[in-house]
């Protein structure tokens, strides 16, 4: 007995109700560029119906910015190989622009004929709301990582929040320690009131000390009156003196004195006057080691260093580049009105391979930089500083360069910045170590730890001669 198969008709229901299922819109064109099929998805994404597609100039249905200069289609048949995940803007009816990536193929016959081409498409205006709120899970005021030595210092500023100690933070320069003692105010019980940062080390010793504590009338003599220091404006406030390590021995004898009594006496003055600014100190160098030298008195030290917060340069904290980058590029949209979708893979990894001796400002400037001088919707290599790119080997970047190639990148690089060392590895990337443990294994990384001599197999004693 002959089994017959389901009837033609059957099994080209089933495509359709397939092909209208599928959450990504697609569509087919024949070699005259006209749409031969048009999915349920496409209809609701572009806001064009079946019955007006088909039929038409993909063109006339599918406008999107690249399709003058760069079609996918055309990209994917000429070269005969398909196109993946490219990020374009569409225009909708009624002027409605959205975010979509791109996906292209040539369509072939039973006999291995091209006929025409297959488009996917998928809406990423949720995925942008996903990735906002995603943001928002590792943003703390106007800071932004998922580094966990960040995370730290985030909660351990909410849990100082309530408290009036001193705050020392230590970290070199450009990792964002004024951005960080705003946050340490905005959290506190002096949030109401102002926020006033001295850079002391731009400041000489004549002007410091009255910068800091004001003077009276007739103190000396161009004093023909009273001016307020930087203390008497951060009453009820928050005082912040960025780069402490470099003010004289004299003043800090005063600044003890200050943070002691929680007293100030401007020049001329002959009483003092009472001060409830909370304080926070900043410094690129390590004051431990500057009290060794002698150059940092041991009982200021003391005295600031209640609350220690030190923050990772950008070289330890890798895993916050796409973050950051991302998080650049949306301010400087809004601000610009200039449509930068992004950053292209190799740039990104560009960015992932150079180690940033001018940390966080570095990186800001250099895609400042690429902004302006980026001439399509993705920021590319050929952007980025000359100083960077001298610094890596562009060679290596070839086009296609996949995130996963990045993380993985990532990865080794931090390991050895750790001396192989798994936990310790795991906790700057804010990862668990099986899942530090898993990807090691998955990219083949294991090859390149370096061989300890303790897993050498000891050598045979040789036998003494007779």
């Amino acid at each position: 007995m002959k089994i017959m198969g389901p009837p033609r008709d059957s099994v080209e229901a089933s495509c359709h109700i397939i092909f209208d299922s599928i959450e990504e819109g697609v569509f087919t064109v024949d070699l005259n560029w006209r749409i031969t099929s048009f999915n349920r998805a496409a209809e609701k994404i572009t806001g064009v119906s079946k019955q007006d597609a088909i039929g038409k100039p993909c063109i006339e249905v599918f406008r999107t910015n690249a399709c003058q200069s760069d079609c996918m289609l055309r990209r994917a048949i000429r070269t005969r190989k398909p196109v993946f995940n490219v990020p374009v803007y569409m225009l909708r009816p009624g002027a409605q622009s959205i975010p979509i990536v791109v996906n292209a193929t040539v369509l072939k016959n039973e006999a291995g004929r091209i006929i025409g081409g297959v488009e996917t498409f998928r809406d990423l205006s949720s995925l942008s709301k996903l990735s906002t709120s995603f943001n928002n899970c590792y943003s703390f005021e106007n800071m932004i990582s998922k580094n966990q030595k960040m995370l730290d210092i985030f909660s351990t500023v909410k849990m100082i929040a309530d408290s009036d100690c001193t705050v020392l933070i230590e970290g070199p320069t450009g990792t964002g320690k004024e951005m960080l003692a705003k946050a340490v105010h905005n959290t506190s019980a002096h949030r109401k009131g102002p926020f006033v940062p001295v850079n002391c080390g731009a400041l000489p010793d004549s002007l410091i000390e009255s910068e800091l504590f004001g003077y009276k009338a007739g103190a000396f003599t161009d004093a023909k009156s009273d001016k307020p220091g930087r203390f008497e404006r951060a009453q009820d406030g928050t005082i912040f003196l960025d780069e402490i390590s470099d003010i004289s021995h004299a003043l800090q004898v005063r600044l003890l004195r200050v943070l002691e009594d929680r007293k100030y006496e401007p020049l001329g003055s002959v009483r003092p006057f009472p001060t409830n600014a909370r304080v926070v100190v900043a410094s690129n160098c390590n004051l431990d080691r500057l009290v060794e030298e002698k150059k940092f008195r041991e009982d200021l030290f003391f005295r600031v260093n209640v609350m220690r917060l030190c923050l990772p340069p950008l070289a330890e904290r890798k895993e916050d580049i796409p973050l950051l980058v991302d998080c650049f590029i949306s301010r400087m949209t809004q601000k610009q009105k200039k449509k930068v979708l992004g950053i292209s893979q190799e740039a990104m990894a560009a960015l992932v391979l150079y180690d940033w001796p001018g940390n966080i400002r570095e990186l800001e400037n250099a895609i400042q930089r690429a902004f302006v001088l980026c001439d399509s919707e993705l920021i590319e290599l050929r952007h980025l500083p000359e100083r960077l790119l001298s610094r890596i080997n562009p060679g290596s970047l070839t086009r296609g360069t996949t995130l996963r190639e990045i993380e993985k990148i990532t990865i080794l690089q931090a390991l050895q910045r750790n001396n192989w060392k798994r936990a310790v590895t795991a906790e700057s990337l804010g990862i668990n170590k099986n899942t530090l443990r898993r990807k090691i294994v998955a990219y083949g990384l294991e090859d390149k730890a370096p061989r300890s001599k303790s897993c050498r197999l000891p050598k045979s004693p040789k036998k003494k001669a007779d």
